[in-house]
């Protein structure tokens, strides 16, 4: 008996494969970061604590968005493009910051602490000698963040002296001539050329040991003419010094 042959059925077509773009979340790039200074108290005296406030910050892109039409003349939802973006500033919370000075050997740590909320922090640090070296803020940054840094300026520690000033003209006992317009100090042990920064009345100045004395017993510097002048120092009485 014959019987015919059933014809084999034909096999379903794939469907597409579909990826929806939306469930997967774009690579993003490492947010820039900036910290700002808030207060900073650069000029102590020893034993005393300097402080530094201020903020950590990232700035991120957003996606901007705008409406695509469909056939027909129908209109999508905002949808995000890649032709422009919105820059976003906040706070960094939780990440460590560090005080660092700038030394023979390169930036070393003096304090660190972590930032609050809202990015804010504050460092405090107690210097343990007289010193003038330049400090900075350092955040060194993460997966989500690039690291960033920011110099202050310098940061003085120091002691209180007894200074007087002189005037005049003459040799000086470290070389030159000394006239009214001489910046610089005498003192009795610190070598030639020595730099020592003064502070006086909220006025500092920077200058080289040019001369010898003063021979008086109980003072540590005399200083020339222009010196008091830029300091606004008086005859005789204490100075801060970083030497």
């Amino acid at each position: 008996m014959y019987v015919p042959a059933t014809l084999a059925q034909p096999a379903t077509a794939l469907s597409p494969l579909v990826i929806d773009a939306s469930a997967t979340p774009p690579l993003q790039a490492p947010a820039r970061t900036s910290l700002s200074e808030l207060h900073a108290e650069l000029n102590v005296l020893e034993g005393h604590t300097t402080s530094v406030t201020g903020k950590l910050t990232a700035r991120t892109a957003g996606p901007s968005h705008s409406s695509a039409s469909l056939a027909g003349g129908a209109t999508t939802a905002s949808v995000p493009t890649t032709t422009t973006a919105t820059l976003h500033t906040a706070g960094v919370a939780g990440q460590e910051v560090q005080l660092q000075a700038l030394g023979e050997r390169g930036w070393r740590t003096l304090a660190h602490t972590r930032t609050g909320a809202n990015g804010r922090f504050r460092l405090r640090y107690l210097p343990r000698e007289t010193a003038s070296e330049q400090v900075r803020l350092r955040f060194g940054g993460d997966a989500g963040d690039l690291p960033a840094h920011r110099r202050l300026g310098a940061l003085n520690v120091y002691h209180l002296a007894e200074a007087s000033w002189y005037g005049g003209g003459g040799e000086l006992a470290c070389g030159g001539e000394l006239t009214s317009t001489t910046m610089g100090v005498a003192n009795k042990t610190l070598p030639c050329g020595t730099e020592v920064t003064l502070r006086y009345d909220g006025r500092t100045v920077r200058v080289a040991v040019i001369d010898r004395g003063p021979y008086v017993a109980g003072r540590e510097f005399d200083l020339t003419e222009a010196t008091k002048q830029a300091l606004g120092f008086g005859g005789v009485g204490e100075v801060w010094s970083t030497r």
